[in-house]
This record gives structure tokens, C-alpha cells and sequence, in this order.
């Protein structure tokens, strides 16, 4: 029985969901890693007149009170795509984060997993915040450094009352670090690169920036072609598409994205992001009235960053389990390695592996990339 000085309430609107937001400041007060978001952004977010996944999901957002006081959150999803693609109804969660309260744990998860079997589904998983083609996971392991861009982080306890919550395991996925400030291709393997290029079996080129919205929906394109089977895994829809080429416009560079082409197809992609967390760590979540020039300035006019991550790579199913593959991976590293380190980059973020795709864990170690973090899904029957 939840004890009556917890409430929890719906947040249903603007004013709601910035208490939704601004809550974080309370939660990670005293965490050292942890980067506050810019509070346009994760409005943005979460709101349905802007993300294009609200158009195929249906959404609930509550923040939990103790004593008057906002203490906790949570959202649950319900995304009509996850049946169609994968013949359940599984409905989500996402966005908890909490006090170390038990009670209130308690309370956000009964709120979240009544809702979801109310409305037909038959098992909770998350944290998806919201689809798992954003935040994915909650961090279990690795809370020792800052997260990288487009990745959560969270407070040591919360494993700890999700458990308490009747929820278990269901899957991890990883986050690599790589030093890229020495070479990462052994001599053989950059000799097959190097011979596949010579004998036009494979070409590397980054992207046109004057063709920048065909460019990128090539590469989102292979990554959704390269994905499909992975688990749990739903494809972008074309407003998805369209949604994440317009978000991406700001902070993607032209010489830190490559496409690898087979007789002038695209056939696998890579895409470096300059660590926007590293960026903005120091802007307290506020662009106005000078952090928009602060973030422009480090971003575009005089980089100023050292990490950057990974969020995007695939090779086409078609050539997953060709020798090309590898050459096309290997290639698509170092072309962005390279051109990482002339604007002062040292080190990658490869992010995120699910734990059971040993194919690509090999060939992240083959180049020396080391997993230090680890992200869990959680998983309840309802």
C-alpha cells in the first residue's frame, strides 16, 4: 500500500511537464557526472506537437510527490509499431528517476504498469526514453565518467529499486572507449583496406553537406536496413526520418561522417558526433540569453571539444556476412578517426551493443576499443 503522504500525478500540461524536467536539477543535485540537458531539448522531447513518434504511440507522463514535493517520475508508452513488428503487446517505460525512496519506486511503477495492462499490453519494458531509437536503457555500470551525447545516466541506487519493484534483467547493451589518438588498424588489416580501395572494390567518402537531407537519409536508411533484425529493434518512420535530420543539422560535420559505397551504391555508414554533453556541461541546462553563442562558438566556429561518440554505424544485411563487411567497417573507422584528431579529438564513445552481437563486440576489440559502461533493460509481466 503506497503511504499517504505519496501522491502520484499526472503531468498533463506545459507547466507539468517542465516540473517533469527541471526535477533532474533535485534528483542529481550532488552527482559529479552528471550533465544537466538543455530544457528546450527534453521539452521538445516530450512533447507530442513536435516528436514524430508521438504520431504512432500513445503516452503518459506522472511525477511522484512525497509531502507536497515533486520526488519522481516516470512515462509509460504505448507504441503501435511493437506489435506490428514483433507480434506482442509489450508496452514501455521510461524516464524514472527518483529519490532513494522504495515507496515512491513502488509507487511510479504500479502507476506506469496498471496503465499499460489497462490498455491491453501484457508485458512492461524499459526505460525507453521514449523509443528505443533514443535513450535506451539505464546505466548499471560506469557511473564514474560523464555520459556522452544521447546517453543517460543515472544514480548508483536506482537498479536497486527497480528490482524492489518486481522488475528484472531482460538485456544489457554496452558503451566502448576508444583511444583514437594512436593508430587502431593493425598493418594486415589496413593492407585489405587499402588493396580493396586500390582495386575499386570499395570507395569511402564523407557526406555532402550541399546534399546534406539526401545524405542522410542514405545513412538512416542502411541503418535501418542494417538493424531490423536486432532485438526489439523498430525502424524510423519518414517523419522519424525527416524529425532526425533536421535535429542532427547543427552538430553533424561533413568530414566527421563517411558513407563506404560498392559500385557506387552505399552499402555501410558512420556517423561521429562532436560529445555535446562535454559542450554544454557548464550551461546549467539554459540556452538564453548567452548560452546559444557559448554552444555555437565551441561547436562550430572554434571546436573545443576532446570526445565525441559513435551513435550511428551499420553495414547493409546484404554484405553482414561478406569480407566486405569487415573492410568497410574497418575503412569507415579510420576515415573518422583521421579526421577526429585534426580538430583535436582523443578519445570515442561507441555506443550502444547489445550484449549478445558478438560480431560487432570482435570487431570493436579488434581496434582496441574497451567496454566501460553497461545500460539495462528491465522487464515485468503484467
Amino acid at each position: 500500500m503506497t503511504p499517504s503522504n505519496i501522491e502520484i500525478k499526472p503531468a498533463l500540461t506545459k507547466a507539468d511537464r517542465k516540473i517533469f524536467v527541471e526535477l533532474l536539477w533535485d534528483i542529481y543535485k550532488d552527482e559529479p557526472n552528471w550533465t544537466p540537458p538543455l530544457m528546450m531539448e527534453r521539452m521538445d522531447a516530450i512533447d507530442e506537437n513536435k516528436n514524430p513518434y508521438f504520431e504512432h504511440a500513445e503516452v503518459r507522463f506522472w511525477i511522484a510527490y512525497k509531502d507536497g514535493k515533486p520526488v519522481g517520475r516516470i512515462s509509460a508508452q504505448i507504441d503501435e509499431l511493437v506489435p506490428k513488428h514483433h507480434g506482442i503487446n509489450t508496452g514501455h517505460y521510461g524516464f524514472f528517476d527518483c529519490i532513494d525512496d522504495q515507496d515512491v519506486a513502488n509507487a511510479l511503477f504500479e502507476t506506469a504498469s496498471n496503465w499499460l495492462s489497462e490498455n491491453g499490453m501484457v508485458e512492461m519494458i524499459g526505460p525507453f526514453c521514449l523509443s528505443i531509437n533514443e535513450e535506451t536503457g539505464m546505466l548499471v555500470e560506469g557511473h564514474d565518467t560523464p555520459p556522452r551525447l544521447m546517453m543517460g545516466h543515472s544514480r548508483p541506487y536506482f537498479e536497486k529499486l527497480v528490482l524492489g519493484a518486481g522488475l528484472g534483467k531482460v538485456k544489457d547493451t554496452w558503451a566502448y572507449t576508444l583511444d583514437i589518438s594512436k593508430p587502431i588498424l593493425q598493418p594486415t588489416i589496413q593492407k585489405l583496406v587499402n588493396r580493396a580501395v586500390d582495386k575499386g572494390q570499395v570507395t569511402f567518402r564523407p557526406i555532402n553537406m550541399d546534399k546534406y537531407e539526401e545524405e542522410l537519409k542514405i545513412i538512416l536508411d542502411i541503418f535501418n536496413d542494417a538493424w531490423i533484425e536486432n532485438w526489439k529493434y523498430i525502424p524510423f518512420t519518414e517523419a522519424e526520418l525527416d524529425h532526425a535530420v533536421k535535429e542532427l543539422k547543427m552538430i553533424i560535420r561533413e568530414d566527421f561522417t563517411y558513407i563506404a559505397e560498392i559500385d557506387g551504391v552505399p552499402q555501410a555508414m558512420m556517423v561521429t558526433l562532436p560529445n555535446l554533453n562535454e559542450i554544454i556541461a557548464d550551461l546549467n541546462g539554459k540556452l538564453f540569453p548567452f548560452g546559444i553563442f557559448k554552444l555555437l562558438w565551441r561547436l562550430k566556429l572554434s571546436p573545443s571539444f576532446g570526445t565525441v561518440r559513435v551513435p550511428l554505424m551499420g553495414v547493409r544485411k546484404e554484405y553482414q556476412n561478406s569480407r566486405l563487411s569487415g573492410i568497410m567497417s574497418f575503412g569507415l573507422f579510420e576515415a573518422c578517426r583521421q579526421s577526429a584528431i585534426k580538430v583535436g579529438c582523443h578519445t570515442a564513445e561507441l555506443s550502444w551493443v547489445l550484449e549478445e552481437n558478438t560480431r560487432l563486440s570482435k570487431l570493436l576489440e579488434t581496434i582496441g576499443c574497451v567496454k566501460y559502461k553497461t545500460y539495462r533493460l528491465f522487464h515485468k509481466d503484467l
